[in-house]
């Protein structure tokens, strides 16, 4: 049976969050961001440069604290030269400022760049962490030694990389992730969903063919917590119904299942 929940950190979240790469700070975004929770989000991902950093604002302007049972993800240091410590600091507070609150449940370094060493950025999110400013640490996009880079540095809570039915490069990163007790978070999950495979599924099963696609990387390890973007609240229930759907063996071979 597929696990219906996950510990993000020290907190017990559904194992479908929501991206939010597309949220700018209107007020129906704002209210919409407040009926997702009400339906059950129990986990957001959001990005300092995100719609120039209207995402944060609104997920900031749309929650009150405490948030309890909601973790809310940000990230930092995508660009070239962002990873810089003087100019990761700067985003961690920015993002504070953002997202209205005293500490971030989760912050991932969203790149690693070549003219900054992983453990200089690291180190600077740990600073955080250790000031109280960020409880949880994650990192983005990277393989299975820099991921035991940053944990001589600091603990990883999540490491989030691209990942879904067509896109698998990562399969070492979410076996070592998954036996090192680490929350894996594929993000563009959706992306397979045409193949015929999953139609056939959702066909038979009256499911959507981004259920089928979400319940597959349910289904691929424990560890993992996808977070499919959208801006519609029947899309959001819909995707946090797949927690629900058991695929059959058959139907995972005819998926590919490893």
């Amino acid at each position: 049976m597929v696990a219906q929940t996950i510990t993000l950190g020290d907190t017990e979240v559904k194992r479908l969050g929501m991206g939010s790469n597309r949220l700018e700070h209107t007020p129906q975004n704002i209210e919409f961001v407040r009926a997702a929770v009400a339906a059950g989000l129990t986990h957001i991902d959001t990005a300092y440069l995100y719609t120039s950093g209207e995402s944060e604002q609104t997920v900031g302007s749309a929650l009150d604290l405490p948030r309890d049972g909601l973790v809310v993800a940000t990230k930092g240091g995508y660009r070239e030269g962002e990873g810089k410590p003087d100019v990761l600091r700067a985003q961690i507070d920015e993002s504070l400022r953002r997202l209205q609150t005293d500490v971030i449940d989760l912050y991932y370094l969203h790149r690693v760049h070549p003219d900054t060493p992983l453990e200089d950025s690291m180190a600077v999110i740990a600073e955080a962490r250790d000031a109280g400013k960020v409880r949880h640490v994650g990192i983005s996009e990277v393989d299975v030694g820099q991921i035991e880079r940053a944990r001589a540095v600091v603990p990883i809570a999540a490491v989030q990389n691209l990942y879904n039915l067509a896109q698998r490069d990562h399969d070492d990163v979410i076996d070592h992730c998954t036996q090192q007790g680490i929350v894996f978070v594929p993000y563009f999950p959706l992306r397979g969903k045409d193949a015929p495979a999953v139609a056939e599924i959702a066909r038979r099963r009256g499911r959507t063919a981004s259920q089928i696609v979400l319940a597959w990387l349910l289904h691929r390890s424990p560890a993992v917590l996808p977070i499919p973007g959208t801006l519609s609240l029947d899309h959001l229930r819909d995707n946090l119904a797949t927690v629900e759907i058991e695929l059959e063996q058959a139907e995972l071979d005819a998926l590919g299942a490893r």
